[in-house]
């Protein structure tokens, strides 16, 4: 099928949010970690991407598909049959956001490119969100979503197995670690948090008989989250100023995934134990 057909005419305009950041949702997600909070009062920052819980989009029921998202979306592609995936970003961290900060997202479109590979034909879309204070910007983030025209029932290729990453050599420091357990509370909760009603997430017969996974997929941003865990548990007196990573295959409900970072170095990963990672990471610090 040829995708790019489908968009031609499609050029969205960029679009803007203003909200007072609150302590809430902080707490809500550090509760879902079972962690204690590192957000508790106003002028407190948030951790990195601990933004992606605030200025969220809240669109009617009626105007939902039968994924779950927005049948007509602002950056959502105008193709048939249309099944998205998270498939990553970059987070450029200039200053962090406070609470009680009143901070103005603006998000706009930076392309969408068809693609055809091994999967078959896709359209890579990138949308580039930047957050201001007070006129100053600081936060700028970019995300990646690879959507595909798939109907009903097809089984999804996931992609090939690479090698698992070699454990530390004899005498180096022992990696960072964070393990989550993601089962159907944990997926329910997350999505909550961040009003996402992609049934990929929380409805299994959907997941299995209309998207063709084997079972309930782990949140693509609750991976990346976790990339980042590792430096603010273990490395907190280092600010990190940039993160990208990059989704790899999904994870599943019912299997824990394991976070794992080098003390020494900026690159982590996430998934299960014994399997390829789901996500990879690198972080930079000031």
């Amino acid at each position: 099928m040829d995708l790019a057909e489908h968009l031609t005419g499609w050029a969205p305009e960029p679009v803007e949010t203003t909200a007072r950041i609150d302590v809430w949702p902080s707490g809500a997600f550090a509760a879902l970690l079972d962690e204690p909070s590192p957000v508790r009062g106003a002028g407190d920052p948030l951790p990195p991407l601990w933004h992606g819980f605030h200025l969220l989009d809240h669109p009617a029921q009626a105007d939902l598909g039968d994924d779950g998202h927005p049948a007509h979306g602002r950056f959502l592609p105008p193709l048939p049959d249309r099944r998205r995936m998270f498939a990553g970003g970059r987070l450029e961290v200039v200053a962090p956001l406070r609470v009680d900060d009143l901070v103005t997202r603006r998000s706009s479109l930076v392309s969408a490119t068809p693609k055809s590979g091994r999967s078959g034909a896709m359209v890579f879309v990138t949308v580039r969100h930047e957050y201001d204070r007070g006129g100053v910007l600081a936060v700028v983030e970019e995300h990646d979503f690879a959507y595909r025209s798939q109907p009903a029932g097809v089984a999804r290729g996931l992609p090939p197995t690479a090698p698992v990453a070699p454990e530390p050599a004899a005498g180096e420091p022992g990696p960072w670690q964070v393990r989550l357990d993601p089962d159907e509370a944990v997926l329910f909760r997350f999505s909550a948090l961040t009003y996402n009603t992609h049934r990929i997430h929380y409805d299994h017969p959907y997941v299995t008989h209309v998207e063709g996974y084997p079972g309930l997929v782990v949140h693509g941003p609750l991976l990346a989250l976790l990339l980042l865990e590792l430096p603010r548990r273990f490395a907190p007196e280092r600010r990190v100023t940039g993160f990208s990573y990059r989704l790899q295959r999904p994870a599943f409900a019912g299997a824990p995934v394991v976070a794992v970072g080098a003390p020494h170095g900026g690159d982590l990963t996430v998934g299960v134990p014994g399997q390829p990672p789901s996500a990879s990471g690198t972080v930079t610090f000031a």
